[in-house]
This record gives C-alpha cells, structure tokens and sequence, in this order.
C-alpha cells in the first residue's frame, strides 16, 4: 500500500514501525537492556531513588524538626552516587543511544508541527536553538 492510499492513523503506524528498526532505536533498546542488567548500576540507581526519598521527607518536615546536619550528609550522598550512576558505562551507553533517537524524534515532531502550522513538509525540520532559558527548551540537540 502506498503512502498516499493510507489514512493519516495508519501512516503514523507505518512511521511508528519505521522508527522501530531505525539503528538509533534499536541501539537504545540493547542499552537499556544492558542497563537494566547491570546488578551495580540498578543498586546505585535503588541507593539514589532512597535518599532522594530520604531528602523528601527531611524537607516536607517543618523548619525547625529539620536536621540540617543529616540534611546536608545526604545530599553529598545523592551528589555522589548521581556522579557514580552517570559515569558508570551502560548508562554512558544508555544516555547516548537515548540522546540519538531523541534528535530523530525532535526532527520528526518538527516536522509535524510546522506541516500542521502550513510549512512545506519537504523543507519543514527541527532547528536547534538556545535561547538560554532551559525552562522554555525542548531539549539540547
């Protein structure tokens, strides 16, 4: 079946399948895998998902129940086993697979975007900017 004989759901299956055997997505699937498998990188992951719990509840105490001591403890703590979780190289791997497919997905959502806003889908693509105010910002690409 070709493109123009498709309805607009079934084209967006079709694009759905396609971005399934891109090398980016398939990349990103044998990261993840491996990330998920990786006994030393899921216990820091639990350590850090526990003090970021302990944190949380040492901040929803009121001011003067707060231990600061323990406050500040845990945070070199969460810094540090954030540091060990991002350099560790399955999640090296992970976040640079993640990082290709994200511009993919960036381009093909800008290109939907600006068709549907009536630019020529033929030259409509995503355009990395900075504005400097990540709070606006669709990501760095």
């Amino acid at each position: 079946m070709e493109l123009k004989d498709m309805d607009t759901i079934a084209v967006a299956r079709e694009l759905g399948r396609r971005i399934q055997s891109e090398e980016a997505f398939i990349r990103l699937q044998m990261a993840r895998e491996a990330a998920d498998h990786d006994k030393e990188l899921q216990q820091a992951i639990s350590r850090f998902s526990m003090i970021r719990a302990q944190m949380d509840e040492e901040t929803a105490k009121p001011e003067e129940e707060r231990d600061n001591e323990q406050f500040q403890n845990l945070g070199k703590e969460f810094r540090t086993v954030y540091a060990e979780i991002m350099s560790n190289p399955n999640m090296i791997s992970y976040n640079e697979a993640k990082d290709s497919l994200d511009i993919i997905i960036r381009r093909i959502s800008a290109i939907i975007e600006k068709s549907v806003d009536g630019e020529d889908p033929d030259t409509a693509d995503y355009t990395a900017s900075c504005s400097g105010s990540c709070a606006t910002c669709g990501g760095c690409g």
